[in-house]
């Protein structure tokens, strides 16, 4: 595990503990049981002890099998659950990173969360389960995200890059093609440049329209093998193309998703959202402010679906913010710098 080096805190984030009053301060000793998984749970150099530091306010003291934790109470108590679900996460055989660590101190404000993540509570463990990782909820949000992922035949979901939106979808989509309870698992982009004037892409059709679904491919790859991805594509369980390609079709038992949404035009959205069939499962992925729809003129579909249909029974609607990127924590401050008051 190597020695922990000399700490060094950015004034800005001192612990909490330092400027608090003694009588506020508060203090809790958690005992490991399994000595093997306290070099993963302490991190090289003791990073993610010190992660949680600085990131809480708190002062962490490692001895043994034993922690000690003193700060204020409310920081107190969430480095301490933060601290059981990473030991939690590696007795079960899952990774456990400086991301995933960071998703687990954000959603250490959720009362609820150990219950959920545990099972304890009277709710099924929040999870997918694909071929390749299970994937669990990294914020509140994602939570609320997989629920109605399963409950509501078509979801909006809104917000910023970053936050799991396609990623999560993607992962449903593909469980429920592994067990069978759809047959075709659709996804679709509106190829549009990001600001960006591309031209005219060599090749057939398919190689001029792939730059644009690379993020879909992506995201199956990370859930199935590729050749079984690639299988699938071949016998056409698995479809993808541009929203242009939907036109005129019924997509009955399949799971689809429109990623990029914020791009569509308000005829091209309801276009898709009318291909609805039976059976199916229908996810519209997109951040309202990213619209790079050519001439800036016209509406996005997303934004005007959204405000007809919010509410109407069947759909259901998550918005994401900055608060829940699961990206390098700097994503998630570089979101709340362009989305501010002054933007």
């Amino acid at each position: 595990m190597g020695r922990r080096p000399t700490q060094k805190i950015d004034p800005a984030v001192l612990p909490a503990a330092i400027n608090a009053n003694e009588d506020s301060k508060a203090r809790a000793e958690v005992t490991f049981e399994n000595q093997s998984l306290l070099g993963p749970l302490f991190g090289q150099f003791d990073a993610n002890l010190v992660q949680l530091e600085n990131r809480l306010g708190v002062f962490i003291h490692a001895r043994g099998d034993k922690i000690l934790i003193e700060g204020t109470e409310d920081a107190v108590a969430r480095a301490r659950e933060t601290l059981n679900t990473m030991y939690d996460r590696l007795a079960q055989g899952q990774d456990l990173d400086a991301g995933a660590i960071e998703s687990l101190i954000a959603m250490s404000n959720e009362p609820t969360l150990e219950g959920i993540i545990s099972g304890e509570t009277k709710e099924p463990p929040i999870m997918i389960r694909t071929r390749k990782k299970t994937i669990e909820p990294r914020s509140a949000t994602q939570i609320a995200y997989m629920r109605a992922l399963v409950r509501d035949d078509i979801v909006y979901a809104l917000g910023p890059a970053g936050t799991g939106k396609t990623y999560i979808a993607v992962a449903q989509a593909v469980s429920q093609l592994i067990s069978g309870s759809v047959q075709r698992l659709i996804l679709s982009r509106p190829a549009v440049e990001a600001g960006e004037k591309l031209g005219f892409l060599p090749g057939t059709e398919k190689e001029k329209v792939d730059p644009y679904l690379r993020p879909l491919y992506d995201a199956l790859n990370d859930c199935m093998p590729p050749e079984q991805v690639q299988r699938r594509i071949d016998s056409g369980e698995i479809e993808i193309a541009p929203i242009a390609f939907m036109r005129g079709r019924t997509l009955a038992d399949a799971f689809v998703i429109l990623d990029e949404a914020q791009n569509t035009t308000r005829e091209q959205m309801k276009m898709f959202l009318t291909r609805f069939g039976q059976n199916s499962r229908m996810v519209v992925c997109g951040d309202p402010l990213q619209v790079d729809i050519p001439g800036g003129q016209r509406m996005s579909g997303l934004a005007d679906a959204v405000e007809k249909l919010e509410g109407v029974e069947g759909f259901g609607t998550i918005r994401f913010t900055a608060a829940d990127v699961v990206r390098h924590p700097i994503v998630g401050r570089i979101v709340e710098a362009y989305e501010g008051p002054s933007n």
